[in-house]
């Protein structure tokens, strides 16, 4: 988000709660990032920003006032904390007679998080005429975040703690449609509707491969999702799951199947990328959210039976996910039928006797185990 809206002229105010990161930013009005790639790295001064503290209220909403553009991007989870912030943000925009249209850029991986948002600030405001006030004049924009960023480390920050590091991918589809205001023009934006296949292509090929590869990985005790990836065995296994992702989505939306397996071969080279330094712990964790219903493993194999395509290979990598959370059967078969919405289903059978691949192969033997159980 910085780099492209400083490189579209803006200056970018970030809101945080890390109040030494805050400090930092204020003093310095710029940070490093630092582009990776198994070629080296590129570091860029992104400037002409500043910060402020979360904590305070009444500074954050004098910026929400001023605004011409907002952006979130702090995950799911911390949505309901940011609302009421930004929610006084609004209310004194238009105390202070702003009339002007603000849109807020969703960059969170979650389905449908503007109606998760618009439902958390609907909740801050109890008038009618505020809730008039929000629906004409406030729009909130999904994007579908590709870019992937390793977790900070204490090496990658090295002398300076306000590097950020992450791959030189910086595309940002958005949603046209859901604008109120103008659509800006940035560098790498790419505004597009109807945009749930944007969104859908993110969660059931990208967020859905990035997945199956590293819960592999996790079974095989690898370390680092490029190590996973280049395993001859899982780079195939993933391959597959993602190109039946493809059909199902070419399927889904009338999009040329070719595009789609071009993307999924980019992916799987963005997936390799060393340079990164991605782990398989920090893809891997939180297995419960990525296999619920709509999420990116369970919805991919929905979406394939909604289509009656197969999704053998995809079952595959819910079986990892799943071996991930539990490694008993009995609790398995519970969480495929309640959790993962799946009884009654043919998934359902399909990811257990997967599952019991996991169970019955020694480590050594697994990948090619898994290869042959679906022939």
């Amino acid at each position: 988000m910085g780099q492209l809206l400083t490189e579209g002229g803006y200056e970018v105010v970030f809101v945080d709660v890390d109040a030494e990161l805050v400090d930092r930013l204020n003093a310095a009005r710029e940070y490093p990032l630092c582009l990776l790639s198994d070629v080296g790295e590129k570091e860029i001064r992104i400037r002409n920003v500043r910060a402020v503290d979360g904590r305070k209220v009444g500074e954050v909403a004098a910026e929400v006032t001023d605004a011409d553009l907002l952006g979130t991007s702090v995950g799911a989870g911390a949505l309901k904390f940011v609302a009421p912030t930004l929610a006084a943000g609004l209310r004194l925009r238009w105390q202070r007679g702003v009339s002007r249209p603000v849109d807020v850029l969703l960059c969170e991986n979650l389905m449908d998080a503007d109606h998760y948002l618009r439902g958390l600030l609907l909740a801050e405001f109890p008038t009618d005429d505020e809730k008039a006030l929000f629906a004409e004049r406030v729009g909130l924009v999904e994007t579908s975040i590709g870019r992937m960023v390793p977790v900070p480390s204490a090496e990658t920050r090295r002398d300076n703690p306000l590097r950020v590091c992450a791959e030189p991918y910086a595309e940002l589809p958005v949603d046209a449609a859901a604008f109120k205001g103008p659509i800006p023009v940035l560098p790498g934006l790419k505004p597009s509707t109807p945009f749930l296949f944007s969104v859908q292509r993110k969660l059931f090929i990208h967020n859905m491969g990035h997945a199956v590869a590293s819960y592999l990985g996790a079974a095989t005790g690898c370390t680092w999702v490029w190590e996973a990836v280049r395993n001859p065995y899982i780079l195939v296994l993933t391959s597959l799951a993602m190109n039946q992702a493809a059909r199902a989505l070419a399927a889904e939306h009338g999009v040329e199947l070719g595009v789609l397996q071009d993307h999924v071969r980019d992916l799987l080279r963005r997936f390799a990328n060393k340079g990164l330094a991605d782990t398989i712990e920090r893809v891997c964790k939180d297995p419960l959210r990525k296999l619920a219903p709509q999420d990116r493993l369970v919805g991919a194999l929905n979406l394939c039976r909604k289509h009656n395509l197969s999704s053998t290979w995809i079952a595959v990598g819910t079986a990892a996910a799943l071996r991930f959370h539990t490694q008993a059967a009995d609790d398995a078969a519970a969480v495929l039928g309640g959790h993962c919405g799946l009884a009654g289903t043919p998934d359902h059978k399909a990811v257990l006797d997967r599952l019991a691949v996991f169970q019955t192969s020694p480590p050594s033997q697994l990948l090619e185990a898994l290869a042959w159980s679906v022939q």
